[in-house]
């Protein structure tokens, strides 16, 4: 598969008649019939904007690169699962965001999640993950230890639905302002907030289910 997916990177230079199609009507005909053509004309719309935002990601010019490789093969294997009416563009920063934390983890050159540094988005102080988080009544330390708690944070985030985990990853472990992760979520910043919002309600809510579970 993973054969077929470079070749199908290689032939960007044939995919011109595609240009007036969508992104999403696009990968709707991939979906069909699995065109190598057609998938080629999404990977040369994203292949700089997609690759520079990994580099600045990453910091590593050559991860970026295989990272890049790795999105779109999930983009092809995952197509069948993209439903209609759904934006392809935060579809795939998703995918690209979850790669690149994937490859860090995997290289062990990542740094590790600050939970204990507060953000700033478009001028906002929006608190550490984990402040917003974790309850005044629930102090986090009375459950697990700053380690334990990363990787909880890891864990619950992924779990999310995709809209929310991109908007967690870009705004917190990214520190992203609001208007920068709009842009790549193309949605409005007021659909940022609210996409966030909604994530810190969930996991609020599991980090309470968290502390009854401790205290028994």
């Amino acid at each position: 598969m993973a054969r077929v997916t470079k070749e199908v990177l290689n032939k960007t230079n044939s995919t011109h008649g595609m240009a007036q199609f969508s992104d999403e009507e696009l990968l709707a005909k991939y979906q069909s019939a699995e065109d190598s053509t057609v998938f080629s004309e999404l990977v040369a719309r994203y292949e700089r904007e997609l690759y520079n935002y990994l580099r600045r990601y990453l910091g590593d010019g050559v991860l970026a690169e295989d990272v890049f490789q790795t999105t779109f093969l999930q983009v092809h294997l995952k197509c069948a699962s993209f439903e209609s009416g759904r934006k392809f563009r935060p579809w795939l920063y998703t995918i690209a965001t979850n790669q690149a934390i994937d490859a860090q983890r995997r290289n062990r050159r990542h740094r590790r999640l600050s939970l204990d540094v507060a953000h700033s988005a478009s001028g906002e102080e929006v608190g550490s993950l984990m402040e917003v988080v974790a309850t005044q009544e629930a102090n986090p330390s009375d459950a697990v230890d700053t380690g334990e708690q990363a990787e909880w944070i890891r864990n619950e985030v992924a779990t999310l639905p995709d809209a929310l985990q991109s908007a967690v990853n870009l705004v917190y472990f990214k520190g992203m302002k609001y208007r920068d992760a709009a842009k790549i979520m193309s949605v409005p910043v007021g659909t940022v907030k609210s996409r966030l919002h909604a994530a810190i309600k969930r996991l609020g809510q599991s980090w309470r289910d968290l502390q009854v579970v401790s205290d028994r």
